[in-house]
């Protein structure tokens, strides 16, 4: 007699069946209509095929189309019939790997040339065959040999064949003819794969490492519904309209350039001045808060590094050591610094300190280097030269809550009172892997707890989630167009103040260790502008604007009235450029918008008679008003004043 095993319900109920019974059966036995809808089964938090023999009881559900988890395993279904699609018109192609990502999936392809929009075109067509054919996807589990007897022909597959462990199953999923070797789940069959898209192909390393050969990378997407999908489609389309990149070539902001090298910002005069803005406006807010301004050399000899901890933790994304002679011959080596928190360290252990010093509060906007792999580079938002707004706090233990306190005002201020963006906080408690102990993690923890409560802040809980040095507090914010952006992280160290033997001395005159404080509130400049440029479509608000301002005299006759306005405008302080070019307004006026410039002053015989100027504003529904210049040149100061994000 077959071993009973008991499935528990969602509702509690309980529903004991034979041994090997599939999640499709136990369907059918409740019913109908969720036998029609099921897709996959939950069993014990496992995902598993509906066809699959249950061997264990445990906590059992039926995924359908409403249950989250069901989409990752329609769009890695999608992956494998993107690859039968993709074997049927390039036979030779060999077979890497196909998962389901975020918002859609990717398979890897070993083929002779890039693919082009018009193969998509075929293998999208040719994956709309297969899911007419409606082939169920069949499940089976193999030995070892006769895993590699299936897969001769399919290196790629060999590789990942002979990763797995004897104790590990072997599985390979069938669709009519093509076979891969692959995990699951999937869906019951290809008929149940109706919304899809490919989006584009591009080379990716083999295993993410740069030594390896370069795929073609094939991107889609798949949803349950048409709307969902044109919603996700209509997205993708805005993306690539705010995509940082793209306008930071049309706004000449900046440049990567292969003769200094690839994650390196060349800054153009707008972008540097877009940079200077924000630089400035970071410093005079943490001057105003009691900072102070500090600068450390680009690179350090590299024991610095050894004796923070960070070599070699770190190494991997450090670049090489640079050997130079000192003295008598010696030899010593350097590195470019990764980070600035040991050099702020010795600027702290310097001289003595007093409780009564602290908190002391070190900043600097500094630029530091990482060697970030060459695949994971993205325009402005993974580089390998950095412009961190970065500070080191050091304090007495007593006085974390209020700093914490304090760091989340500054964050508040900065993100969602200045740039509108709003934001969500993830507290990140002790990992398993830990330096220090409870007493201490308890104390920081509790501090950081205390701090989110005391501003009224909601915050979710991630356990186990902090550094190896300290709990932290992770503010990450969405888009425009509603991605998750991570920005500023509040971390509490207790582990250099450890390693560089800090002090202060106490109201009972003995030395006592302070805790440490790393914070940057932009992160970095490159990705913060790489955000900023997305999220408001590189129409900047008028007080980061590079270009404030742009004259259009209609004629030579207004060049002179135009040249005025252009001087008292700077003499202002306004960022403004007189378009002398002997061009029509017309065209004057469509560079001036696509340049995103958020007051276009134009300057006919009329205006030039009268001293007025007639204003065209970016975005405004009305298309021009005339006003004096002196009128302008307030309403100019007002919207700088107030930091205002529309003009």
């Amino acid at each position: 007699m077959a071993q009973e095993l008991v499935l528990t319900l969602p509702d509690g109920a309980e529903r004991r069946v034979p041994a090997g019974t599939t999640s499709r059966a136990v369907a059918e036995a409740i019913g109908p209509r969720l036998s029609k809808a099921a897709l996959a089964a939950r069993l014990s938090g496992a995902i598993v095929d509906l066809d699959r023999p249950l061997t264990a009881a445990g906590p059992f559900e039926l995924l359908t189309e409403k249950d989250p988890d069901a989409l990752a395993v329609l769009r890695h279904s999608c992956a494998h019939v993107l690859a039968t699609a993709v074997r049927r018109l390039f036979p030779e192609a060999g077979i890497g790997f196909g998962p389901a990502i975020e918002e859609g999936f990717y398979y890897d392809f070993d083929v002779p040339r890039p693919f082009t929009p018009e193969d998509l075109e075929r293998i999208e067509a040719e994956m709309r065959d297969v899911v007419r054919a409606d082939e169920s996807f069949v499940r089976e589990e193999v030995e070892r040999e006769e895993a590699a007897r299936r897969f001769a022909g399919d290196p790629l597959k060999l590789e990942r064949l002979a990763e797995i462990r004897d104790d590990e199953v072997i599985s390979i999923y069938s669709d009519g003819r093509f076979s891969d070797l692959c995990r699951g789940p999937h869906v019951p069959s290809t008929g149940r794969i109706r919304h899809f898209k490919l989006l584009h192909a591009a080379g990716a390393y083999w295993r993410g490492d740069e030594r390896r050969q370069v795929l073609q990378r094939i991107y889609g997407t798949a949803w349950f519904s048409q709307e969902d999908m044109d919603r996700y489609l209509r997205r993708l389309e805005e993306a690539k309209r705010r995509d940082h990149r793209i306008l930071g070539r049309q706004l000449d902001l900046y440049s990567i350039q292969e003769d200094v090298g690839p994650g390196l910002i060349l800054w153009h005069p707008k972008g540097a001045m877009l940079q200077f803005q924000l630089r400035r406006f970071i410093e005079d807010l943490v001057l105003e808060r009691g900072y102070e301004l500090v600068s450390t050399p680009h690179l350090t000899r590299e024991q610095l590094f050894v004796r923070s901890g960070h070599l070699p933790l770190y190494a991997a994304n450090q670049f090489p050591a640079i050997a130079a002679g000192e003295g008598e011959g010696e030899e010593v080596r350097y590195r470019v610094k990764p980070m600035n928190c040991p050099m702020h360290v010795l600027i702290y252990a310097a001289q003595q300190r007093s409780y009564r010093d602290l908190p002391l509060r070190l900043a600097e906007i500094a630029n530091v280097y990482r060697n970030e792999r060459s695949g994971a580079l993205h325009g402005m938002l993974r580089v390998r030269g950095l412009t961190m707004d970065d500070a080191h706090i050091f304090l007495r233990p007593d006085q974390i809550e209020q700093e914490i306190y304090e760091l989340l005002d500054l964050t508040d201020f900065v993100l969602r009172r200045t740039f509108g963006v709003e934001y969500r906080l993830d507290l990140a408690t002790r990992p398993p892997q830990k330096l220090g102990g409870d007493e201490a993690w308890d104390a920081a923890e509790q501090a950081l707890t205390a701090a989110l409560e005391r501003r009224g802040i909601n915050y979710r809980l991630d356990q186990g989630g902090g550094a190896f040095y300290g709990p932290k507090i992770d503010v990450k914010f969405n888009d425009a167009i509603g991605r998750e952006w991570q920005g500023t992280t509040i971390q509490l160290d207790f582990q250099l103040p450890e390693r560089f033997e800090l002090e202060y001395t106490g109201a009972d005159n003995r030395p006592h260790r302070p805790v440490m404080i790393h914070r940057a509130i932009f992160g970095t400049l490159e990705r913060f502008i790489g955000f900023l440029i997305e999220h408001f479509a590189g129409a900047f608000p008028l007080w980061l604007s590079p270009e404030q301002v742009r004259v259009l005299p209609i004629s030579d006759t207004q060049l002179e009235a135009g040249r005025a306005l252009h001087a008292r405008l700077r003499a202002a302080g306004i960022r403004a450029h007189l378009d002398a070019r002997n061009e029509t307004l017309n065209y004057k006026v469509r560079d001036g918008e696509l340049m995103k410039v958020p007051y276009l002053a134009v300057i006919g015989a009329r205006e030039a008679e009268a001293g007025t100027v007639a204003v065209r504003v970016r975005g405004a529904d009305v298309k021009q008003a005339v006003m004096t210049q002196d009128a302008f040149l307030d309403r100019l100061a007002s919207d700088v004043r107030a930091r205002a994000r529309v003009p």
